[in-house]
């Protein structure tokens, strides 16, 4: 039977609001009748006429984060250790360490689109939705989490929208063996403005970054800036999302791919 393939990630582009414009990336496109020069530089001599219709190669330079796009985060990125739940706290993994059998997994799919901008997930509501679906959690599968943001991709208040995984809902998935885990959100935890508006009137610096700071104790991974997941059934797919290998980079980009074979479930 064919393979089907659905392309979780969104498009590394100019003028598309992906990140706050401070973080946004920036293409420059450098079309065929742009770039004879170039390659003149390496054969002395050439003239213009000589390349087949005058044309050159087409080349894009860009400036960009490792966290631009849909990109896997390191463990390093949320720490600089990891496993201190475990007894054995030790130095976070870059993106280059990450283990590739956590990149190519199960996926399963818990749909919090209901939730409000800026709700913190509980493990109440992890368990309710596993509920819901039917499904037990084993050790290694991606854990996507479909929220409102999915739907403002593009908009201006994608950055601000869907709902983000608490530091309990979190670790609930890591003590079951859940070291991967995805979100279609600007960020795996509940967006920053609101996290402010609770962090002044609480003064509470743990609301901070809390899903993220879970990798302190047991580390793990996270997908940003899925896209696509609402066309995902809860579970009966794998993920593939390996990491462009940065030497000790905190994230890196990926071409992030949910896979439905038959063959290839059976034989999970």
């Amino acid at each position: 039977m064919p393979r089907k393939f659905v392309d979780l990630s969104i498009f590394l582009e100019n003028d598309v609001l992906s990140d706050p414009p401070a973080f946004a990336p920036k293409i420059e496109y450098f079309t065929h009748d742009q770039t004879y020069e170039q390659i003149a530089s390496f054969f002395p001599g050439l003239q213009r006429a000589d390349l087949p219709d005058g044309e050159g190669w087409a080349v894009e330079r860009v400036q960009m984060s490792t966290h631009n796009g849909t990109h896997l985060d390191a463990p390093y990125h949320f720490h600089s250790t990891m496993d201190k739940a475990l007894g054995k706290r030790r130095p976070a993994i870059a993106i280059d360490e990450v283990p590739l059998d956590w990149c190519f997994q199960p996926g399963v799919k818990l749909d919090f689109r209901h939730f409000a901008d800026g709700y913190v997930v509980t493990v109440d509501d992890v368990q309710a939705e596993l509920q819901r679906i039917g499904h037990t959690l084993s050790a290694l599968e991606i854990v996507l989490v479909n929220t409102r943001a999915g739907s403002r991709y593009g908009h201006g208040d994608y950055v601000s929208a869907g709902a983000g995984m608490g530091y309990k809902a979190t670790m609930y998935l890591l003590e079951r063996g859940v070291r991967l885990t995805g979100t279609d959100a600007w960020s795996w935890d509940a967006p920053f403005v609101h996290t402010a508006k609770k962090y002044g009137q609480t003064q509470d610096a743990s609301l901070i970054w809390e899903g993220h700071k879970a990798g302190r104790e047991i580390g793990y991974c996270h997908l940003e800036k899925l896209h696509n997941l609402e066309v995902l059934p809860p579970t009966g797919f794998f993920i593939s999302c390996f990491p462009h290998k940065i030497r000790g980079a905190s994230a890196g980009w990926t071409r992030a791919v949910a896979i439905f074979d038959d063959a290839l479930m059976a034989s999970a």
